[in-house]
C-alpha cells in the first residue's frame, strides 16, 4: 500500500468506483489520528497549567489571569468537541462509511474532507441544511 501525500489527494482524478480507497482511507485516518493526538496533548498541557494556577495578589492581575483561564477552557471545550468529531470520523473509517454525505450517500470529495477531515455532509446537503435552519430561524 502506498502512502499517499496532501498533493497526492488534490491530484487525484480516478474513477468513482475507486473513491475511498484504502490508501485514501490510510491516509485521512493518518490525519484523523494526528489531530486526535494534538487535542489531546493540548487538554493534558492546559490541565497541567491549571493545576499549577497560583492566584496573583493584585485583583487587577487575578482578573487577568481569571480571564485568561475562562478563554483556554472555552478553547479546550471546543477542541474538547472537535474531539468527538474526529474519533466519531475514524469510527466511520473503521465501518466503511467515511467520505459519504449522510443525507444523500454521494462522495463527500477528497477537497473537502482534506479542508474539514470531520466532514459528513457534501456541500450540496450542508447548504440544503444551512437553508431550512434560516428558513426556520426567521
Amino acid at each position: 500500500m502506498t502512502k499517499l501525500t496532501e498533493q497526492d489527494i488534490l491530484n487525484w482524478n480516478g474513477p468513482e468506483d475507486d473513491y475511498m480507497n484504502a490508501n485514501q482511507l490510510a491516509f485521512f485516518r493518518d490525519l484523523l489520528v494526528k489531530l486526535q493526538d494534538e487535542l489531546i496533548e493540548n487538554a493534558n498541557a492546559t490541565t497541567g497549567h491549571l493545576q499549577e494556577h497560583e492566584s496573583a495578589p493584585d485583583p487587577a492581575d487575578r482578573a487577568t489571569q481569571e480571564e485568561e483561564y475562562a478563554l483556554e477552557l472555552r478553547t479546550r471545550d471546543r477542541e474538547r468537541k472537535l474531539l468527538s468529531k474526529i474519533q466519531a470520523s475514524i469510527r466511520s473509517i473503521d465501518e466503511g462509511d467515511y467520505g459519504f454525505c449522510q443525507d444523500t450517500g454521494e462522495p463527500i470529495g477528497l477537497k473537502r474532507l482534506l479542508a474539514r477531515p470531520t466532514a459528513t455532509l457534501s456541500v450540496e446537503a450542508q447548504e440544503r441544511r444551512e437553508q431550512l435552519k434560516k428558513q426556520f430561524a426567521d
